[in-house]
């Protein structure tokens, strides 16, 4: 190794002898995640275990002694040491996997929320992982040659090192593309070559999503009966986005605790068979407002077209958006906004967060402003964790004990659940008490309220925790969500109860969305796919 003591007490290694040292303390120190599922997917199989092993510290040793190059070396193994040991913590803790998707969440969530994930666990564990590794690689003296004899000796690691990776990866080639088809997300945790791989896809998708020209969707969008509008009462649909809500945690769709008993006071159509477009907000929103439905949804795809608020603009409703969350994901870029969850009121908000209480506190204002058709989406915080315990007040603390943290590792899994469930009993009585105030002012308006969660959450199933998992291997708690119509009594006139029963059991999803807020406002256009509307296919056919 040819190490030795300057006087001044500085170690010195050679930049091979470093580069070493270091890919292998991030594939053997920071890759829990991707060894533990290694040893679970490949059990049995000590000789393909065994040649991942090899294959993977000289795939390391080669990556890392390519970037032996004078003055660039100790920033950047210092920058994947940082890299490896942040993504380690949340891969090792909550189960998440770091894909683009999920890198698009984290950029676009508010300071409150991240400040949540920044524990005192994360910071004890960046230090001895991150900090200390990157102050001794920084207090090393590298011994450095000439430039000639710097790439012979790198080269001398580097094409043997690749020679094994092959060998040794290519000796079992045929288990691993099988276990890999069928555990898609193992190679997803190989830290930190997925995660970097995953931010520089989502930067190269951020640098083309500049300069998007916007084009029009639904310009030929009209109420059936605006002609007669003057002779109605205004329709009105309030739109309620939950957040990180569940199903399996709705007592409406048979969870054995009582996490709705004000919803189930209330005469609602509760859909239990309801799917997301993803399982992150940044995901799931655009997506169920675009029109595009979850086969073709992209989000450049839902960037280039307007959506169902600006449809309904078109149709000429009255469309606004109130936002508890992390913003309406460019949904509402083109109608009146209001961002709640940058208010001080200290009725509902601290530590730069509000409960969502906040939604309902001039909503009976603007009920009495409609003067016609309107829609008004309501963005909740909702469940959104960790911190589960800050989303509801202390009257809402029902189940208990309740984890009062936002470290799971401080809490036990019955406490978390327990936190999660009282988030999920604040919900139920946010939403009554919309349904109650849409109905006490039924006699200047026709109101209905669709919810639907923008994805669901893991609560320690398989390991795993929050949500964010790529949709195709993501478990249902994480994709099965709550999703629920009240109609006022103007809307529900006439309505085939049967029809709405049976469709009350049958698959839906946030592709339904779209199509169903266009038929409760009676809007009439060629991109409306009247086979996805759940609500005008109930109503009486009209007579010619």
């Amino acid at each position: 190794m040819n190490f030795h003591v300057f006087p001044a007490g500085r170690p010195r290694l050679g930049s091979v002898t470093l580069s070493i040292i270091v890919a292998l303390y991030v594939l053997v120190l920071l890759n829990r995640s991707f060894w533990a599922q290694s040893l679970t997917v490949l059990a049995g199989q000590k000789m393909a275990l065994l040649g991942l092993v090899v294959s993977l510290a000289a795939g390391f040793i080669a990556l890392f002694v390519s970037f032996s190059v004078k003055y660039i070396m100790k920033p950047l193994l210092i920058l994947l040491v940082v890299t490896a040991a942040a993504a380690s913590w949340f891969m090792d803790q909550f189960g998440v996997i770091i894909d683009s998707d999920m890198i698009r969440n984290a950029a676009e969530t508010t300071s409150a929320e991240a400040g949540h994930l920044l524990t005192p666990g994360f910071v004890i564990h960046m230090g001895a992982y991150a900090l200390l590794p990157a102050l001794l690689i920084g207090w090393v003296r590298i011994r450095h040659h000439s430039f000639p004899k710097k790439l012979a000796m790198n080269l001398a690691v580097i094409l043997p090192a690749l020679l094994v990776f092959a060998g040794a990866g290519l000796s079992h080639a045929g288990t691993y593309a099988f276990t890999i088809r069928q555990n898609r997300e193992w190679f997803a945790t190989l830290n930190p070559v997925m995660p970097i791989a995953n931010a520089v896809a989502y930067l190269q998708k951020l640098r083309q999503e500049r300069g998007v020209t916007v084009q029009p969707y639904g310009t030929d969008a009209r109420v059936a009966d605006a002609a007669a509008a003057a002779q109605r009462k205004p329709r009105v649909t309030i739109i309620v986005v939950g957040e990180t809500a569940r199903a399996s945690s709705f007592s409406l769709g048979g969870y054995e605790r009582p996490t709705n008993p004000e919803l189930s006071r209330r005469d609602i159509f509760y859909f239990d068979k309801a799917q997301s477009c993803g399982t992150a907000t940044a995901i799931s929103v655009p997506c169920m407002f675009s029109g595009l439905g979850h086969d073709d949804y992209s989000h450049m795809g839902a960037l280039e077209r307007q959506n169902l608020m600006d449809v309904l603009v078109h149709a000429g409703i009255r469309a606004e958006w109130w936002d508890n969350n992390t913003g309406s994901k460019g949904v509402a870029a083109r109608i009146p906004y209001k961002e709640l969850y940058r208010s001080t009121d200290s009725r509902f908000c601290e530590n730069g967060e509000c409960k969502d209480a906040i939604l309902l506190d001039q909503l009976d204002n603007w009920l009495s402003s409609v003067t016609r058709d309107s829609v008004l989406v309501l963005h909740q915080l909702g469940s959104h964790g960790p911190a589960y315990y800050a989303r509801y007040p202390d009257e809402y603390r029902v189940f208990q004990p309740d984890c009062r943290s936002a470290e799971f590792s401080k809490c036990h899994r019955p406490e978390i659940i327990n936190a999660y469930d009282n988030s999920i009993l604040y919900t139920d009585h946010i939403l009554a008490t919309i349904i109650d105030r849409l109905k006490a002012a039924e006699n200047h308006v026709a109101p209905t309220m669709i919810y639907m969660s923008d994805h669901g959450e893991s609560l320690g199933e398989k390991g795993l925790f929050l949500h964010g998992a790529p949709w195709v291997v993501a478990p249902e708690q994480q994709t099965h969500i709550p999703f629920l119509l009240w109609l006022g009594k103007d809307a529900k006139a006439g309505i085939d109860l049967a029809c709405m029963e049976k469709r009350k059991t049958e698959p839906v999803s946030h592709d339904n969305l779209f199509p169903t807020v266009l038929g409760l406002m009676h809007v009439q256009t060629e991109v409306r796919d009247a086979s996805l509307d759940l609500y005008s296919g109930c109503l009486p056919k009209p007579t010619s």
